[in-house]
């Protein structure tokens, strides 16, 4: 093939750092309307402390690079890499496999208007269904080439810090830690008092279970206790 004839796909990847997306991603739409692109695909995330935006950009080889150049206006450029890959051989090869592909197609389909026996029509029609893939397969990647030679792509990935005002931390005086100490001390009070309040039939049971006990003790005491001596006149 002459040079006029090659077969580039160009790819581009840039990011850009911008201190107003909605700005940028209206301009953004303009510039790619005007190269007679289009986006087909787009993801936005807010995380990190960033509000990214990652888009793909389809649009003619011939605009290609006037769409960089207008993309570099959005922001600052922190990254631009370029690529050109020559499908020139590789468009050639597998445009040449599909007209073989579907020459044996034709064959098969011959043999099988002709076939008679059950097996010879099986056999036939299992190796067609297996040449049929293969053609489904090779026009794919043709439709692939295709397209990435009439369209260059454009990853870009446009993104915007977001600053967050941190509260400074408030200053307490010894007052407040008095007051808090204070505090503490009282709630500790009050919970030693619900407790005990919690806690009163166990202690009153407790009280009455010894108070028995006693009772009970002085009493084997005084039976256990010798009788006194009588006295003798």
């Amino acid at each position: 093939a002459t040079p006029a004839a090659r077969l580039l796909i160009y790819h581009a990847d840039v990011q850009l750092k911008t201190t107003a997306m909605p700005r940028a991603t209206a301009r953004l739409d303009s510039l790619v309307r005007r190269s007679r692109g289009y986006l087909s695909a787009a993801t936005e995330t807010h995380a990190d402390g960033e509000w990214r935006q990652q888009t793909t950009i389809r649009v003619p080889p011939a605009n290609f690079q006037t769409l960089l150049n207008g993309l570099a206006g959005l922001g600052t450029v922190e990254k631009k890499e370029l690529s050109t890959t020559d499908v020139t051989a590789e468009h050639a090869d597998v445009a040449a496999r599909l007209q073989a592909k579907r020459a044996i197609e034709k064959q098969y389909t011959n043999l099988l208007d002709k076939a008679v026996k059950i097996k010879d029509i099986l056999d036939i029609e299992e190796k067609l269904g297996g040449i049929r893939e293969e053609i489904e397969a090779t026009e794919s990647r043709l439709k692939t080439l295709n397209s990435e030679v009439a369209y260059s792509t454009i990853t870009l990935t446009l993104y915007q810090p977001i600053t967050q005002n941190v509260p400074d931390a408030p200053i307490v005086s010894l007052g407040s830690h008095v007051v808090e100490a204070f505090y503490g001390g009282w709630q500790l009070l009050t919970s030693l008092l619900v407790g005990a309040i919690a806690l009163w039939p166990l202690l009153l049971l407790g009280a009455g279970s010894w108070w028995l006990w006693q009772r009970q003790r002085r009493v084997r005491q005084t039976l256990a206790a010798p009788p006194a001596p009588s006295a003798t006149t």
